[in-house]
């Protein structure tokens, strides 16, 4: 059985690539955000709208918010 696969947002997609150029992952993003992975999870795939985060991911990654 395949394992289902949810796309990222566009937002989401930018936060992955720096996550990467910042060999960071998601766990560590999500501890500094204060929310837990799963979460972040679904503010980068949109299922949760996450605009507590977004402001702060975007600064801590140094990236333009969506």
């Amino acid at each position: 059985m395949a394992a289902k696969q949810t796309g990222l947002t566009p937002f989401g997609k930018k936060v992955k690539k720096r996550l990467i150029d910042k060999n960071m992952t998601q766990v560590e993003l999500a501890a500094l955000l204060g929310c837990n992975k799963q979460y972040l999870y679904k503010i980068l795939t949109g299922k949760r709208s996450g605009r507590k985060y977004i402001e702060h991911i975007s600064r801590i990654l140094g990236i333009e918010a969506a």
